[in-house]
């Protein structure tokens, strides 16, 4: 049996090592796949591992095979990101998606994914709350409690919700599966990726937050977005067309060009322009997508998925590999040079302005890395 996991990791945490623990003990002899984000994540944010150091440690941990989940789906809000994930696990073949969820109900939020893709009243009355200015997530949300008494409004079970209606509009033959999620995940105290990174950035003790394995890799310098400030800033005071690049409207453009001018810092300048429509975590994302140049016409370019990039593996993991590459429509990636088509530049690019900071290595690095293997 093949299971598939989405994930960031950022970082790895002792709620990630239970999630694999309790896969393993629902499905023995099952192998774990996984669809993780590289460079940048969902909220926008910087991965303070690289992507090789999550794989390594996934790996270590009983995963059989890590994939990239491309830059244009991992930085998007999560209809574009769920539908990028459980389209990789579509094509890997995977029997069974298993999530951590908040309220563990996978028939609560099956019925809910099946109302948002089947009701016209439904998306009419979200399209009402959007024209008076609530924002898309909190629109499906208040319908769905106000119309059918179903409230979901927590992270993993928003995403979760997102991985069912992928699987129900698409017809995928991938059963979800939900594991209670044992922490908050916005709590700043609790033992979430959120907390173990604001506890890194104020220098405090993660020792206990995450697994023994992976407290090596966290004993160094971390970059966030906000170290980047000074080149968005840059960017949002000297680009002509900003409207070019995804996520962002035309309406927000001026008060984009004026705040920055007085704002100190990337939490500082959010904060001025974050409304009842603009959430954080657009704004996060919408800096991200200004930052790396990625516009519009790039995002309905490469929406839909054109390739696997393959980032570790073990032997169980690259035997599924062979035993299904022959049904694969799209290729596989396994470094730039057999990359054909040009497939990874958007994520060269991210790259190269991360290298700003990072330094040139950070480039030769990312060209010249093959999946790490496992034997």
């Amino acid at each position: 049996m093949k299971i598939g996991i989405v994930c960031e990791y950022n970082p790895f945490h002792n709620g990630h090592l239970y999630h694999i623990e309790q896969i393993k003990k629902l499905y023995p002899e099952s192998m774990i796949i996984l669809v993780m984000s590289g460079n940048v994540t969902e909220r926008g944010e910087l991965s303070i591992l690289s992507k090789w150091e999550k794989t390594e440690i996934a790996l270590h941990y009983g995963v059989s095979l890590v994939v990239e989940l491309p830059f244009a789906q991992a930085t998007q809000a999560a209809d574009v990101f769920c539908y990028g994930a459980v389209n990789i696990l579509n094509h890997l073949q995977v029997d069974k998606i298993v999530f951590g969820s908040e309220e563990n109900n996978i028939e609560k939020l099956i019925k809910a994914a099946k109302i948002q893709l089947e009701s016209k009243t439904y998306n009419e009355k979200v399209k009402v709350l959007l024209n008076s200015g609530i924002n898309y997530p909190t629109a499906l949300s208040k319908v769905l409690e106000q119309d059918y008494n179903i409230k979901i409004n927590t992270p993993n079970d928003l995403l979760g919700l997102g991985y069912v209606k992928e699987i129900i509009k698409n017809n995928y033959h991938i059963e979800p599966i939900t594991i209670k999620r044992t922490n908050d995940y916005h709590s700043l105290t609790s033992g979430s990726a959120t907390s173990i990174r604001y506890k890194i950035i104020n220098n405090e003790d993660v020792s206990t937050l995450v697994p023994n394995y992976c407290l090596a890799y966290l004993q160094k310098k971390f970059l966030f977005l906000n170290d980047y400030f000074p080149f968005l800033k840059y960017k949002i005071l000297s680009d002509k067309n900003l409207e070019q690049y995804q996520t962002v409207d035309k309406e927000i453009i001026p008060r984009l060009k004026k705040e920055i001018i007085s704002s100190n810092n990337l939490d500082e300048f959010i904060k001025r322009i974050k409304s009842k429509y603009y959430t954080y975590n657009r704004l996060m994302r919408m800096c991200a997508h200004i930052l790396f140049s990625f516009t519009k016409e790039e995002a309905l370019l490469t929406h839909e998925i054109k390739y696997i990039r393959i980032l570790g593996f073990n032997k169980e993991g690259q035997f599924h590999l062979k035993k299904i590459k022959k049904d694969l429509k799209i290729p596989i990636i396994t470094n730039y040079s057999n990359d054909c088509d040009n497939l990874l530049e958007i994520e060269m690019r991210v790259v190269k302005v991360l290298s700003l900071l990072k330094g040139r290595t950070f480039i030769e690095e990312e060209y010249q890395h093959k999946p790490i293997i496992v034997k």
